[in-house]
This record gives structure tokens, sequence and C-alpha cells, in this order.
């Protein structure tokens, strides 16, 4: 079987991307935990988002430092480590999106998100922090967390 050097050389930039969109997730985390806010922040894009776990957090940038500040002066920030990643590209290789799953305080998370090649750089464009239940205790989940988001529910749906 014969590829093409156009073939294998688009596998290989894609390969190449996968490492650097990874090699900038993982310093996004340890940014995190060290507390380093500047650089954390850097690898956000202008006019991203970020989405976490309660229903009612979904930030702009500006919003979500704002909200994260208090946590990295007191360097009370969180430590994440990725177990498993997934990467994805637009045709045009312009965008990417991914998931995975973290090691985290909350013992397995899920990230998740989209980056963009900005001025060469992969920045995040959105990034969502989902905890992971396992279906065996799903039903115990919803019991603890139905009283809480009862309310939010009828709030949403008005």
């Amino acid at each position: 079987m014969m590829l093409s050097f156009s073939a294998v050389s688009a596998q290989t930039k894609s390969e190449n991307e996968k490492t650097a969109i990874g090699t900038m997730l993982d310093s996004f985390n340890v940014a995190a935990a060290k507390a380093d806010f500047d650089t954390y922040f850097n690898y956000f894009a202008d006019e991203s988002a970020f989405i976490g776990t309660d229903a009612t957090e979904v930030w702009d940038k500006k919003a979500f430092k704002a909200w994260a500040k208090p946590y990295f002066d007191k360097k009370s920030t969180w430590n994440f480590t990725s177990l498993k990643r997934n990467i994805y590209f637009s045709k045009d290789g312009k965008l990417a999106w991914f998931d995975e799953l973290l090691d985290t305080q909350m013992k397995i998370c899920r990230g998740s998100g989209v980056v963009e090649k900005i001025n060469g750089q992969w920045k995040i464009r959105q990034y969502v922090l989902s905890m992971t239940v396992p279906n065996e205790v799903v039903d115990k989940v919803v019991a603890e967390k139905a009283p809480i988001e009862e309310a939010l529910i009828q709030k949403l749906k008005k």
C-alpha cells in the first residue's frame, strides 16, 4: 500500500497539532495547580467561555477571571491531571475540540471544549468541566441534588 507524500504530511501535521494542543492543555492545568493567574487565563481566547459543574456557572473570560481571582490569590486553586484525552479537528485545521477524563479532587471529571489557532497559538474558546457520575449511583446523586436544582428548573422553564 502506498501513501502519498501529502497524506503522510497531513497526518504528521495533525499529530503535531494534537501534541501542541495536549501540551497546551497540560500546561493550562499546571498553571491552575500553581495558582499562576496570568498564565492560566492567557490560555483562554479573549472571547471565550468557561462552563463549570454547577448549572449556574456559565462565564465569559472576564466574569470567570473575577470569580477565580480570590482562589488564585489564596493559592487554593484546583489540580487536574489528564487521564485520557481525545482531540478532533475541523477540516480546515483552525478549530479543534477535545474531551478528556481528569483526575481531580472531585475524583474523575470530564473536561471538554473547543480550541482555536489564533496568531499561531492554540487558545481555549470554550471549556466545559463536568463531574462524572457512575451509573450505579445516579439515583442517589439525583436524589441528593433534586431539592437544590428544582427551583432552578422552575425558574428556567419560565
